[in-house]
């Protein structure tokens, strides 16, 4: 049996969604083409422990409880059942996949999706044979495609499926070399638990894992949990943790701010670290149960209803263990200086939990120009940072190439030393005491207090980089100051609606 190459596997796995160009919308393709996918390396590796098993003891018996142990793959259930098929394909699938999730449920529940397999006028038998047919040209096997292979090979069609689904790729994707720079901040130890209260397609906990393999830990020691609102991305993500070879985990569906999955009694659960990238200034909230909070994680106070950024705040705060935890958070920059948020910010400052701000570039939120800030909290600060916040300018630590911006090695390294290091570093990293923050009214802009160098005018004007400098300096200030006075007129229409 021989190997599949990397790029010969993202071919052959984006040549199944070419097979519905032209009969789907493009941001529907993912609810057919992971299912089938899973559905094919979950009978292959079947296939696989039973040959082996069976080519030990010759037992027929012996070989299908030994292929049961990793997952039951009940009688009709099997891929090649569904291949031999004659009529009623789709239906044909869904009694499978129901069958594989009843047998497997601790595991496998809700696995394959919700999609309309038995709708023929949008599915019809012609269709998921060629489909079909397509995924059996190879075996998925463990031998053929290693975990870590096939993941690979998994993640580059959900950047693929963001790349071809437009504005809602945002809830679908987060760029990976950003995820990674997290994981590698948090340093996700052997043993710890992991959670992402909007985990999209699992790739932060993913990342997580990752991270501490990369470190040579024992990843197998590590728990993963995550929410996420929308069903068939809730279940990518299950298939992209069992993909990757993850045993220990749990993935919720629903709404985490009105009905969080991982509670204790009338508080969330806790965890060792929490990475999140949430749905940025959403405006369709239950902001007056929020107020009321059953689990009493508005501590800090009530967000305005457009914007929910310190809801998901504070669940994320309320979700860190009270001596280990700390968590990662990717928002734009508005969460630093909003003026109707201010007082939140002031109870924040005051708790000291607050670590780092790092500003980074535009276009890492996908497919938004905007600016992108990860704010590093930890229930409890080393002595040494105790009183302390460390704001990180690395806005021009990113790359753009063919319309994607990325960070490179030495950009997340870059980084990474001025995190740790914890120090002063001219136009890059400054760390200010608490008390002169809340000087600043709780204002956590980071040009605030790390400051670019002067521009220095010579004999023959500016350079180019220097002229560029400049307008970038004084672009963001414009854009704060307005971001500012929105807010302001904004309170003052609400004021005099309340006065009516």
């Amino acid at each position: 049996m021989s190997n599949i190459s990397q790029r010969e596997l993202e071919s052959y796995l984006w040549g199944a969604a070419t097979l519905l160009r032209g009969l789907i919308d493009a941001s529907d393709y993912k609810q057919y083409i992971f299912p089938l996918m899973f559905f094919k390396r979950l009978s292959d590796v079947w296939d696989e422990d039973y040959q082996q098993a069976f080519e030990e003891t010759g037992d027929k018996g012996y070989a299908t409880d030994t292929a049961n142990d990793r997952f039951v793959i009940p009688d009709g259930a099997h891929w090649q059942a569904v291949r031999s098929a004659p009529r009623d394909v789709g239906r044909a699938l869904l009694s499978a996949f129901l069958a594989i999730e009843a047998a497997n449920p601790e595991r496998l529940q809700g696995v394959f999706g919700s999609a309309n397999w038995t709708d023929k006028a949008q599915m019809p038998d012609s269709t998921l044979k060629n489909l079909i047919e397509h995924f059996s040209k190879h075996e998925l096997t463990l031998a053929a495609v290693p975990e870590d292979e096939l993941g690979n090979g998994y993640e580059y069609l959900i950047k693929k499926f963001a790349d071809d689904s437009g504005h809602t790729a945002q809830e679908f994707y987060t760029n990976r070399t950003l995820v990674h720079l997290m994981a590698q901040m948090l340093q996700p130890q052997p043993g710890e638990s992991v959670y992402d209260p909007t985990c999209g397609t699992g790739g932060m906990l993913i990342s997580c894992l990752a991270e501490v393999k990369r470190r040579g830990g024992d990843a197998r020691t590590i728990s993963l949990f995550g929410q996420e609102l929308i069903t068939i991305t809730a279940a990518i993500a299950r298939m992209n943790l069992v993909i990757h070879g993850v045993d220990d985990f749990h993935v919720a569906s629903g709404n985490t701010l009105a009905a969080p999955a991982f509670v204790m009694g009338d508080k969330p659960h806790t965890f060792d670290v929490v990475l999140a990238n949430p749905p940025y200034s959403i405006k369709k909230w239950n902001r007056d149960a929020w107020e009321q909070d059953a689990w009493g994680r508005n501590f800090l106070g009530t967000p305005p209803q457009g914007r929910a950024d310190y809801a998901f705040f504070q669940h994320i705060l309320s979700s860190m263990d009270p001596k280990s935890g700390r968590c990662a958070i990717l928002f734009p920059h508005g969460v630093l200086f909003r003026n109707e948020e201010a007082e939140m910010r002031r109870k924040l400052t005051a708790s000291d939990k607050i670590e780092c701000v790092l500003g980074l570039g535009p276009g890492l939120f996908y497919n938004s120009p905007m600016e992108a800030c990860v704010v590093i909290c930890r229930s409890s600060k080393p002595a040494d940072r105790k009183g302390r916040i460390l704001f990180i300018d690395a806005v021009n630590e990113i790359v753009r190439e063919r319309a994607q911006s990325f960070l490179r090695a030495d950009n997340q390294d870059r980084i990474l030393s001025a995190y740790r290091n914890f120090a002063n570093e001219d136009g890059f990293a400054a760390v200010v005491n608490v008390s002169e923050v809340q000087a600043a009214n709780c204002n956590l802009s980071i040009h605030h207090y790390v400051k670019r160098p002067k521009v220095v005018r010579d004999s023959e004007g500016l350079s180019l980089t220097a002229m560029w400098s400049a307008f970038d300096e004084d672009g963001r200030e414009f854009w704060s100051g307005m971001d500012a006075l929105v807010d302001m007129l904004d309170g003052l229409a609400a004021a005099e609606a309340s006065d009516a």
